[in-house]
């Protein structure tokens, strides 16, 4: 494996969206400031943190189009600028009403991102190194939050929530212009690669390009019980999942006011976070089992939230909390095979697109839900249930799923003792 692309690609595209998932992980550290000032009740602030993901939904598709008929480095550099605009901008709002507009707005601006990366990678990763490839780029998500929470916290002390906000919309600004002149769309475009090496990339992408099935289209892909089936599986899942990412932080508080102390408290589950999502990614590829590897977690993460609600003690909380985010953050690897598994080759790529494009509505559903009833009930408690819930009903559509792949594979192997040349005599 030669480490030039490794080292040229991916360390600029993890931190290219580190910078932009910290915003949604800052939000979850100024919950509490930001209702105070802004009048907000907890059902207020759950809109404020999930309206991004209907602005998030538009440019998913149109995102992966630009990039694949235009340029991936461009499109991302682009929307770089206009959401470090929309991150600062948060910083100067008066009402609720003007937060929800820049927020959503910051959405639409992030939303293209995550595709049109995918697509990039698609460009510098043959096959069989693609899901490395993805891997290594996606851990940036644990990463922020381990780096983003104490750093939030620390500025609190210095500074108000509005000048955080500011302070922390400035970065992609400046990495956007390291990524322009890094980052190139193609392999016959970065001069710092050895001949030879490039020469042969290109043969084997070209390759791979060659047997690669064509889509039907997002038509076909909306006529497909199992692709709808992966669209209610992230959904749910997105729905536990950014639920708790984005109150944790309010419920780390209540152990401790200070505010340096809550982010980095905040960065401990994250960890254990970063930790599930390796343990169980090289597990599940060394057991070539999918669907065990995400009903699991899921389960897990499901149960240390309800058991949660019962413990009073600080440090009981934090270690299932620890353990939820251990559970929630672990499937990520072993989720994102199972489409190509058992999704036709034909409208797999379709498939990838309606399930993270609607899937990540599930990001809006869970704080705002979850807000709503810690409204009613004055306590975090019907909160985490719901959240809990919805991780039992991702787990259980997986396991319904689970018996398409098996069947998947036993036809596949039916058909190669099928075609097995008979030699005895």
């Amino acid at each position: 494996m030669s480490s030039s692309k490794w080292m040229r690609v991916i360390p600029v595209a993890f931190i290219m969206y580190m910078l932009a998932y910290m915003d949604r992980i800052n939000v979850g550290v100024l919950l509490p400031y930001l209702e105070k000032d802004l009048n907000l009740t907890a059902a207020d602030a759950g809109e404020v943190a999930g309206i991004f993901f209907w602005g998030y939904l538009l440019l998913q598709i149109p995102g992966g189009i630009l990039a694949s008929r235009w340029s991936a480095k461009k499109f991302i550099f682009i929307l770089m600028m206009i959401w470090g605009i929309f991150a600062t901008a948060c910083g100067f709002v008066q009402t609720e009403g003007q937060l929800k507009l820049v927020r959503f707005f910051l959405g639409v601006a992030e939303g293209g991102v995550w595709p049109a990366v995918l697509v990039l990678l698609a460009s510098w990763f043959t096959s069989k190194e693609r899901a490395r490839a993805n891997a290594f780029w996606m851990a940036c998500l644990p990463v922020s939050a381990i780096v983003m929470a104490p750093l939030s916290g620390l500025l609190l002390a210095y500074f108000d929530w509005r000048t955080v906000f500011i302070i922390q919309g400035l970065p992609p600004f400046i990495w956007g212009f390291v990524w322009l002149f890094v980052i190139k769309d193609r392999p016959s475009e970065a001069k710092w690669m050895d001949k030879e090496e490039r020469k042969k990339l290109l043969a084997e992408l070209d390759e791979e390009q060659k047997r690669t099935t064509k889509s039907d289209g997002f038509g076909a892909a909306f006529k497909n019980p199992i692709v709808w089936g992966l669209v209610v599986v992230y959904f749910f899942w997105m729905t536990g999942f950014y639920g708790y990412t984005l109150w944790v932080p309010s419920v780390v508080q209540s152990f401790k006011q200070d505010p340096v102390t809550t982010g980095w408290l905040t960065a401990i589950p994250f960890t254990c976070a970063l930790i599930g999502m390796f343990i169980n990614s090289i597990w599940s590829d060394r057991r070539m089992n999918r669907i065990q590897h995400v009903v699991f977690p899921l389960l897990i993460a499901a149960i240390c939230m309800i058991v949660g609600q019962f413990v009073t003690s600080p440090l009981a909380q934090m270690v299932l909390l620890s353990l939820t985010a251990f559970g929630l953050y672990a499937p990520y690897g072993p989720l994102w095979t199972i489409p190509t598994a058992i999704v036709p080759a034909a409208i797999v790529g379709a498939a990838l697109g309606l399930q993270n494009a609607i899937g990540n509505l599930g990001g809006y559903y869970g704080p705002s839900i979850f807000g709503k009833l810690k409204d009613v009930t004055g306590n975090y408690h019907m909160g985490f249930y719901f959240l809990a819930a919805s991780l039992i009903i991702a787990a259980i559509i997986t396991s319904i799923l689970g018996r398409h792949l098996n069947e998947g594979k036993a036809s596949s192997q039916t058909t190669l003792k099928n075609t097995r040349p008979n030699v005895a005599k």
